[in-house]
């Protein structure tokens, strides 16, 4: 039976927004108004698609400054989720990544967690490393863009069995493509996630220990 459990990496795999991060790089007044942009997408309030392209208009983010963020997932990998990962491979789970952050910010952490597949959204260099856009069509840039990821590993893998875990609305969205939707609060819960998530977990290793899956 084939079995995927897919995870959120900010707040879920790792403690930090990298969104947030690369703005804090960049100085005070763009962290903080990011950051403002973050929390009203991630709570619902605003769909993602409406601060997507402003985040990354003010932050500019240069291939240097991706590399800086990967180095903080690395350092900010929540306790439990390498020896939980292990674990559920040797269940026979295959773990990939669905996330509306950067891919290159995200690749060294999936490394570090032996996963292979990440959904994240790609950004685009020119040679010297300065920012020149995003990929405006990839779908966790929009509302309902990781149930479009969830439906298309779906038609193409035909999993039996569907796992999300994560902590934002965006992951939320993904309830009616999944058997389970875990509402992962070890860093931040959001009550509209929290109210609706089919489970909760505030650790890794509880998705195991409290029989979730």
């Amino acid at each position: 039976m084939k079995k995927i459990i897919a995870f959120d990496c900010d707040s879920t795999l790792s403690s930090i927004e990298g969104v947030d991060e690369l703005a804090r790089i960049s100085g005070d007044q763009i962290f903080q108004e990011v950051e403002d942009l973050t929390n009203l997408a991630m709570d619902g309030k605003v769909p993602v698609e409406e601060v997507f392209t402003r985040r990354l208009n003010l932050i500019q983010p240069t291939q240097a400054q991706c590399e800086e963020v990967g180095r903080m997932y690395l350092n900010t990998i929540e306790p439990s989720a390498k020896e939980t990962i292990e674990k559920l491979k040797e269940r026979g789970w295959e773990c990939i990544i669905i996330s509306g952050g950067f891919k290159p910010c995200i690749a060294p952490l999936a490394r570090e967690l032996g996963i292979t597949r990440v959904d994240a959204v790609p950004l685009h260099f020119d040679t010297d490393g300065q920012y020149l856009g995003f990929d405006e069509n990839y779908p966790t840039t929009r509302s309902g863009g990781k149930p479009e990821i969830i439906r298309s590993i779906r038609r193409t893998v035909g999993p039996n069995k569907f796992i999300m875990v994560g902590d934002g609305v965006s992951d939320l969205e993904t309830t009616s493509e999944v058997d389970t939707f875990i509402g992962f609060f070890r860093y931040v819960q959001r009550d509209v996630v929290a109210k609706n998530c089919n489970a909760n977990a505030f650790s890794m290793s509880e998705i195991i220990e409290k029989n979730i899956i």
